[in-house]
């Protein structure tokens, strides 16, 4: 008996009817019909795809989708916040260029500047993003770019985004904006004078916790064409189930945007009304020190996140994490469910406990990514947790 073939041959048949879910599609390659046909997709002049190191359907829709949030063109997923910092990193940057930060980034990428970009010829400056004038004196002859977060993590400050973008269009320097706090509902960076915009879509946009994945957008199509070129030669792609899972992710965005901010602006009051708290930080409270700017620059959209502070020592900041083991105490953000860190031992650990002080990140300090639970079960817990820290403090 001649074996029946049962690699390969048979294509998939779609009749007169179309899945209504985007079909994920894990193939890492793609066979074109001859040479002509492989030609015409890397010259651009068909659209097609070809290995998925280089791009495949599940990021195509995905990227699409957030061009349209961000008012971008052309961006790409990379495979995770950190990996679209690095495609833009090395794709606009050289040997011999000087890169200005934020001081309150997000502490990998403080970590990158400190570390990474040093060692390969880059030079950094971290400045003050809430004071424009600090941003104009760390201003060099070689500056390059300036990269800053609208709202700073995990102390909430407000960038002076005006100041800043308008200071870089008189200096002639590139504007990065990592927007994943804010996200594309509370500022658009494009619309500003942004050059660039990065997002951790793990984060709020994906929303659950189970992807792992970023984005990049460049204003000029030269620099995307860059970007875009390192992070296929790094391999900063990401799967296509991860591109899966944030298209999904996306459906509920705005649902879980509007619910999660509400529940961040009861619970910032109810924090703040608790006995053993030091001070809260939320930038649609009245005594947030950015909260003029907040309102100008986030139209109403104050976020999810909420910090606060209790008796500044590590015995307190145990007492309040053990109090209540139902909230996560996890290194995140954006998730459905309330999650709770501490920078001091997560994404700020390896500053000196000097800069995490200057900072204003003390052993007490923690951050509160507000999800969408019944708020009434939101206080009952943080309730429980602060008054844990009273005895240990």
């Amino acid at each position: 008996m001649k074996r029946p073939n049962m690699i390969r041959r048979t294509g998939v048949s779609h009749g007169i009817s179309r899945p209504l879910v985007t079909p994920l599609q894990p193939s890492v390659v793609y066979a074109a019909d001859n040479p002509d046909a492989l030609d015409s997709m890397y010259e651009g002049r068909e659209e097609g795809f070809t290995y998925s190191r280089e791009g495949h359907p599940n990021a195509s829709v995905l990227a699409a989708k957030l061009d349209q949030l961000e008012g971008g063109q052309g961006g790409i997923i990379t495979s995770s916040g950190m990996s679209a910092i690095t495609a833009l990193f090395f794709g606009v940057l050289k040997a011999g260029d000087h890169i200005i930060g934020g001081n309150q980034l997000y502490g990998r990428s403080m970590r990158m500047m400190n570390e990474e970009l040093p060692r390969l010829g880059i030079a950094t400056s971290l400045a003050d993003p809430t004071d424009v004038n600090a941003i104009r004196a760390a201003i060099r002859p070689e500056t390059k770019m300036i990269l800053v977060e609208v709202v700073s993590n995990p102390t909430l400050r407000l960038a002076d985004m005006e100041g800043i973008l308008a200071l870089a269009a008189e200096m002639g320097i590139l504007v990065a904006v990592d927007n994943t706090f804010t996200t594309p509902f509370g500022y658009q960076p494009f619309t500003q004078g942004a050059d660039f915009v990065v997002h951790s879509v793990t984060k709020l946009l994906a929303g659950h916790s189970d992807v792992m994945a970023g984005y990049v957008v460049a204003r000029d199509p030269e620099h995307q064409k860059r970007i875009e070129i390192v992070a296929v030669t790094m391999g900063l792609t990401a799967s296509p189930f991860d591109s899966w899972l944030g298209e999904r992710g996306l459906f509920t965005f705005e649902l879980r945007y509007e619910k999660a901010q509400q529940n961040a602006a009861e619970l910032a009051e109810f924090i703040a009304s608790q006995p053993g708290v030091k001070r809260v930080l939320y930038p649609g409270r009245a005594d947030h020190p950015d909260h003029n700017r907040a309102a100008a620059l986030l139209n109403g959209q104050f976020g999810n996140m909420v910090s606060f502070e209790v008796t500044p020592t590590r015995n307190a900041a145990n007492a309040l994490a053990n109090a209540v083991p139902q909230l996560a105490f996890a290194p995140t953000l954006g998730d459905v469910g309330t999650t709770l860190s501490h920078p001091a031992s997560s994404s700020h650990r390896a500053l000196t406990e000097q800069d995490r002080a200057e900072l204003g990140m003390s052993e007490g300090f923690f951050r509160v990514s507000v999800g969408i639970e019944n708020i009434d079960l939101l206080k009952e817990d943080f309730k429980t947790a602060i008054q844990a820290t009273v005895s240990k403090g």
